[in-house]
């Protein structure tokens, strides 16, 4: 007889590679808001580098949203918690204002061209999917 509430193996490594990927979020969102020289190092042009440190601090704020939401929204879904939703939601909607300012607010598809599109339709689709994905497996009930 199985047990029809353990969740799957691909359940384990979408949580894992999900918090992987929200880690390296907040790592990037750390090196930006702290304005490390590494993260200077990655912007060789003056113009570029000025426009991304001097990033609204309501970006900033969505962007921490983002990635902290993200990051522990899976935690949550790691431990099998329904909260991971909810989290997941509040993530989502950091990640929606934050590339509304990258993608039409900033000059970022001036400076970078059409190629500044593709990072962030990467993180909204992962953001959607993460949310998506947390509903459904509550109603498997995987999460409680």
């Amino acid at each position: 007889m199985t047990n029809t509430n353990k969740p799957s193996v691909l359940f384990w490594i979408i949580g894992v590679v999900a918090l992987l990927w929200n880690a390296m979020g907040v790592n990037a969102y750390i090196q930006q808001a702290y304005k490390t020289d590494a993260f200077k190092a990655m912007y060789p042009d003056k113009e570029v580098l000025e426009m991304v440190l001097n990033t609204p601090s309501w970006v900033m704020a969505a962007f921490a949203i983002a990635v902290f939401g993200g990051t522990l929204g899976c935690i949550f879904l790691l431990l099998r918690k329904k909260i991971a939703t909810p989290i997941f939601l509040l993530s989502l909607i950091g990640i929606i204002v934050q590339m509304f300012y990258n993608l039409f607010i900033s000059k970022a598809l001036e400076v970078y061209g059409p190629g500044a599109v593709i990072m962030p339709i990467m993180v909204l689709a992962l953001g959607l999917f993460l949310y998506f994905y947390s509903k459904k497996v509550t109603q498997k009930g995987w999460l409680s």
